[in-house]
């Protein structure tokens, strides 16, 4: 598999801040939605809520209609919300996985196993760090190669 030109090392670094931004956000979010889906699919059966009858911030119970579970509640659905926004998140950290996956020029492996860390709970977090230190350490080992190679290499 090719090795990445060393014109592209900033593009790197830059795919790889959005990346790691991108990782924690679908993480925080994924967890979110991990607590949501607990409370309304466990005996629990709570649904949590924004403003209308109940407050600010307060639960509404889940009850099994005709159509599956219902929510009893009014107002904003923060449980609905979160789901949204994890949803569209989650296309937005698949951008930065495919563009951190196609910058290094990894096996589509790796991108797959970059692409479920959105989907399993707390590996977002574990992939994060990896990465990290995996495409640091591959810039500064390259740049230190390029820096000990003869100047004069390559030019006749």
């Amino acid at each position: 598999m090719p090795e990445p030109k060393v014109a592209s090392f900033p593009a790197i670094r830059g795919a790889l801040k959005f990346y790691q931004i991108a990782s924690i956000i679908t993480g925080v979010m994924l967890l979110l939605l991990v607590a949501e889906m607990v409370l309304k699919y466990t005996p629990i059966r709570l649904e949590l809520f924004a403003g209308g009858s109940g407050g600010l911030l307060w639960f509404a119970p889940v009850v099994e209609g005709p159509e599956g579970l219902e929510s009893t509640g009014d107002g904003l659905n923060i449980s609905l919300s979160i789901l949204v926004a994890h949803g569209w998140f989650y296309v937005v950290y698949l951008f930065a996985c495919f563009r951190m996956w196609s910058l290094m020029r990894w096996p589509f492996l790796r991108f797959i196993l970059l692409a479920l860390g959105g989907v399993i709970p707390l590996l977002s977090f574990f992939m994060e760090a990896i990465v990290a230190r995996d495409v640091k350490a591959y810039l500064a080992s390259r740049e230190a190669a390029e820096a000990s190679a003869p100047a004069t290499e390559g030019v006749r």
